[in-house]
């Protein structure tokens, strides 16, 4: 009686067993063995940055032109403060389900080594690089000189009379004229803004003398005729403002510019991570966006996600090399 008895136990388990498999194998064959699609909801883009400077400018018409790629919406948040650290931490540390990534900067390669982040390049999984743009020297339309050369000497007569907005201690922009300073040989007054719109908006007010930003973040106020552009960091003139003589031109052999990219948190599925590197690469081509860019003067440097994880460890040593050269670090 008891032989039997286990004998009907074993069987009801063995049926039971049966069931469960039949039910999973319909079920995936009703969803063809497949992950869950993505994306299946909106995208948070998050910008380390101040709302309209150059940074956010990019990043809203590259991210309005992958919606079309990817069926959903591109969410653009401002995480500013700590010279781009919050935001940057904000991406790093954000949930790796493809729902948060973000734009990072120069900067994830110039905060490390001032112990003001304890993270690098390498915490990220990079997706694609976007632009490139030198630093340009622009003052107030009215200022008393016209050229690089007049600014070096006006400077040199005037020590630590100039003020030089930036986007933050550090910050690419600090570095550019930092650079600026070293290699001619000035005394100036670096003043810190959490971003480059307000430091641009600071200058057109009068209230510094000078900032070291890209061209298209200061275009709308040139065009407004508030302020002047003295020069560009670069090895030729801008197709922006080509009348804008570059720094080597004039006789001052600095070339500097900065750049943005896309990045993921690491841990992201790698299909997930290759269906936002072709959307946003896709994006990188649409009319729209391209016209965008034109008009905002950016200057598009596309690297896909090899490059662009080569460029960032190559970028990371040329930047510390140059702040311990200007004496940032020790």
């Amino acid at each position: 009686m008891e032989e039997k008895m286990k004998r009907i136990i074993v069987s009801a388990l063995i049926c039971l067993l049966l069931v469960n498999a039949m039910v999973f194998a319909a079920g995936g064959a009703q969803g063809g063995g497949k992950a869950p699609a993505y994306p299946t909801k909106s995208i948070t883009m998050i910008c380390p940055w101040a709302a309209g400077g150059g940074t956010d400018a990019i990043l809203r018409a590259l991210s309005a032109a992958a919606e079309k790629q990817l069926g959903q919406s591109v969410v653009v948040e401002n995480r500013t403060g700590g010279g781009g650290a919050i935001g940057h931490a904000a991406i790093k540390n954000a949930r790796p389900d493809g729902y948060t990534i973000g734009m990072i900067t120069f900067e994830i390669n110039s905060l490390p080594q001032q112990g003001l982040i304890d993270f690098t390049y390498a915490d990220y999984v990079p997706l694609i690089r976007v632009n490139a743009d030198p630093a340009a020297l622009t003052v107030k339309a009215d200022a008393p000189y016209n050229t690089v050369k007049e600014f070096v000497e006006h400077a040199k007569k005037n020590p630590n009379t100039i003020s030089i907005g930036n986007s933050a201690p550090g910050s690419v922009w600090h570095i550019g004229a930092g650079l600026l300073a070293s290699e001619t040989g000035i005394q100036v007054k670096h003043v810190s803004f959490e971003g480059a719109a307000p430091a641009v908006t600071a200058l057109a007010g009068g209230h510094i003398q000078a900032v070291s930003v890209s061209l298209a973040e200061v275009r709308g106020q040139i065009e407004a005729g508030n302020l002047k552009c003295l020069g560009v960091m670069d090895t030729k003139r801008a197709e922006l403002f080509p009348n804008v003589p570059t720094f080597t031109e004039q006789g001052f052999k600095i070339n500097y510019y900065t750049w943005r990219g896309l990045a993921a948190p690491k841990g992201i599925e790698p299909a997930v991570r290759d269906t936002l590197v072709k959307a946003f690469s896709e994006a990188m081509k649409d009319p729209a966006f391209l016209d965008q860019a034109k008009k905002l003067g950016l200057n598009l440097a596309f690297q896909n996600s090899a490059d662009f994880s080569a460029f960032l460890k190559e970028n990371y040593e040329a930047v510390t090399k140059t702040m311990k050269d200007i004496g940032l670090i020790k």
